[in-house]
């Protein structure tokens, strides 16, 4: 392979139109791209800590249904021991003044509180209290010692896994120099890629015009990778509802495919039914339609989502232009 054969002349102009091309682009996104899209993720995060906070409140809390259940136990003991309720009383009383009270139950004898009944007093408190040992023990007392623990230890489990789930969905870089430079290094990328389909289809036409006649060139580019898809499927800002990724992705390269196949048909073909094919085949995927979201919302309003695709479709146009214009000069230089 020689430094001046065909193919090397390609891979030198697409890397010097797309290094200077994708510098362009990430200059027009840091001005006026990316400022829409931090203002409009701000809206983004919003949505998601409202639909959090919607979640917890829907969903019933174990505090809340653990003492529906103790107060349901507490009302079946009053109602089948109705000496349950008296026993509280009279053990309450004697804890507090310190008397030796006795009572019986139906032809029991007479129970004195020593410490070994305390004891097994406090034990009885953290079974069952639909155990038969501790029919005679304060349902509500031992429910509640028991469910105390649980809404803490519930609440702190969610909020963690909310977070971990926020915070660790994917990683991506932070804003500012960070963000700017894998901006930079994928627009870079995608600009050599797209100068090696442009000096590929200069070199098979044979054509050297230098920069001006590959303006043409760009706008073709726009016009096939931009424009026609931005058709159906504009571009969105974060947090707007959009239809299935695949369905997206074939639409999107069945529109680049067929816009291509129909200029290169307008520009090229010598005959006008081949012409009038390459209408047909321009409209074909705009006839069928783009996928759409069962629902249309956004987190953003409509005027940013707006300023949004202006922006967008303004920096799209230099780039190609720019890539375009480069990559004939490049060209006729290499050659």
């Amino acid at each position: 392979m020689t430094k001046n054969s065909p193919f090397n002349r390609i891979v030198r102009t697409a890397v010097a139109a797309g290094l200077l091309s994708g510098l362009v682009l990430t200059g027009l996104q840091s001005l006026q791209v990316a400022p829409i899209i931090l203002q409009a993720e701000t809206y983004e995060d919003a949505q998601e800590r409202a639909e959090a906070v919607a979640d917890v409140v829907a969903t019933p809390a174990p505090a809340q249904t653990q003492a529906a259940d103790a107060r349901e136990v507490k009302a079946e003991l009053a109602h089948e021991h109705p000496v349950a309720a008296a026993h509280e009383h009279v053990a309450s009383a004697v804890h507090e003044h310190g008397a030796k009270v006795g009572h019986t139950h139906g032809v029991a004898g007479a129970h004195t509180h020593d410490a070994a009944v305390e004891q097994d007093h406090d034990h009885q408190q953290s079974a069952s209290a639909s155990s038969s040992s501790s029919a005679f023990e304060p349902a509500s007392t031992s429910a509640a010692t028991a469910a105390t623990p649980a809404p803490h230890a519930h609440g702190a489990e969610a909020g963690g896994e909310h977070e971990h789930g926020h915070e660790h969905g994917g990683w991506k870089p932070e804003n500012g120099a960070q963000r700017t430079f894998f901006s930079a290094v994928a627009n870079i990328s995608m600009a050599v890629a797209f100068g090696l389909l442009l000096s590929a289809a200069m070199t098979l036409r044979g054509v050297s015009h230098g920069w001006r006649g590959a303006l043409l060139w760009g706008a073709a580019g726009y016009a096939v990778f931009f424009l026609a898809p931005s058709l159906g499927l504009p571009p969105e800002v974060p947090g707007t509802a959009a239809a299935p990724l695949g369905e997206r992705q074939v639409w999107w390269l069945l529109t680049v495919a067929a816009t291509a196949g129909g200029l290169a048909l307008l520009a090229l073909a010598p005959r006008w039914p081949l012409k009038l094919a390459g209408v047909a085949i321009l409209l074909a995927p705009h006839l069928v339609g783009a996928p759409q979201p069962l629902v249309h919302a956004s987190a953003a309003p409509a005027e940013l989502a707006q300023s949004f695709i202006y922006a967008t479709a303004f920096a799209n146009a230099v780039f190609w232009l720019a890539l375009g214009a480069l990559s004939g000069f490049f060209f006729k230089k290499f050659n």
